[in-house]
């Protein structure tokens, strides 16, 4: 019996198992800089390492993994590509044995059961390929509002009657329609990589070293100078803040505007707070140059696959160790006439 999950909390599960399996990795191989046989023996960490390094993704041993990681060395990782290409594999997985549960509840494809379909609802996606309906809005305007976490009797009733006069099963072939059904995984598998991916290591990170720490959705606000915001991460807490990460990825096309972004928001934050530590973890095609200025503003600026040696310093940091402070910032601005005004706003 197939799992009755969705096929979106399914790849949330794996994602983050990848993630797991990517900082446990990270941990032992001083950021996959000194990778060893023996930290491959699990499938997905070979799965992670020979996606991101450009491998052939392929049934391989440690050792064989192991040997063609040193050949590509000068390749830089990939952490997206890496982390997801077991979570594309899961999925697909996945939705092959929903396509063979479904074929035989409905009697290859000759027989739709309204009370079935109302019953199963995580099979919608794969219905609604098999209906050739492609778009959310167009099923909606068809069938009513249904999702694959609840379809109502009536709604499931109107799509039973829908497949019956639009699936011929003398023409369903199933390669065909698993593919159809990848754009589909494609929009999970995205969704999940901006949602989950880069804060989720951080995170995972963080708790590793029991550090206490707030994201940006569990607090109101991080005082500025110029106004108040939230980074990505603060710690211990806004109130009392002796830390804040801001995470990003970029290319090479999109490196300065980011970088003016992230600079703003260091100095806005370490201008009001004195002591504050000052950490971006970055990701993707950077340039040199912008990684060199935004090192002039942010105490660390750090890639992803150094997560782990940045917590040490952030725990340190926090059990008292000033030399991890790099920059102090005095940024003032008070208004040329008038009555003054409160302290971080700006007169403008």
């Amino acid at each position: 019996m197939a799992s009755s999950q969705t096929l979106y909390r399914i790849a949330d599960g794996e994602i983050r198992r990848c993630i797991d399996a990517y900082l446990s990795l990270a941990r032992h191989s001083k950021g996959l800089t000194a990778i060893l046989p023996q930290h491959l023996a699990d499938e997905r960490v070979r799965v992670i390492v020979m996606a991101g390094f450009g491998i052939a993704v392929r049934q391989a041993t440690a050792e064989e993994v192991f040997s063609e990681w040193r050949r590509r060395q000068a390749i830089t990782f990939d952490l997206e590509t890496g982390v997801t290409a077991g979570v594309y594999s899961n999925l697909r997985t996945v939705a092959e044995t929903f396509y063979q549960q479904l074929s035989a509840a409905t009697i290859g494809f000759t027989h739709f059961d309204p009370d079935y379909i109302a019953g199963n609802p995580f099979l919608l996606p794969l219905l609604q390929h098999l209906g050739g309906v492609f778009s959310k809005s167009k099923l909606k305007e068809l069938v009513g509002s249904v999702s694959d976490n609840s379809i109502s009797k009536p709604a499931a009733e109107r799509l039973a009657k829908l497949l019956s006069e639009r699936v011929d099963p003398a023409y369903i072939v199933k390669g065909e329609i698993l593919k159809r059904l990848e754009s589909t995984l494609e929009g999970i598998v995205r969704d999940l990589v901006g949602r989950v991916l880069l804060e989720s290591i951080v995170d995972a990170a963080l708790r590793q070293r029991g550090l206490p720490f707030l994201r940006e959705k569990q607090y109101e606000s991080l005082a500025g100078v110029v106004y108040d915001f939230r980074a990505d991460f603060v710690l211990p807490d806004a109130t009392s803040p002796r830390v804040f990460i801001e995470v990003r990825k970029s290319s090479s096309r999109h490196a300065s505007l980011y970088a003016k972004d992230k600079m703003f928001s260091a100095i806005n934050w370490k201008g009001k707070t004195a002591d504050l530590l000052a950490v971006l973890v970055v990701d993707g095609e950077w340039t040199r140059e912008t990684l060199h200025v935004l090192a002039n503003v942010f105490d660390y600026v750090v890639p992803m696959g150094r997560i782990d040696e940045l917590m040490e310093s952030i725990e340190a940091y926090l059990n008292g160790d000033r030399t991890k402070l790099k920059w102090l910032i005095e940024f003032q601005i008070t208004p040329a006439y008038g009555y003054p005004l409160k302290p971080g706003r700006f007169a403008g």
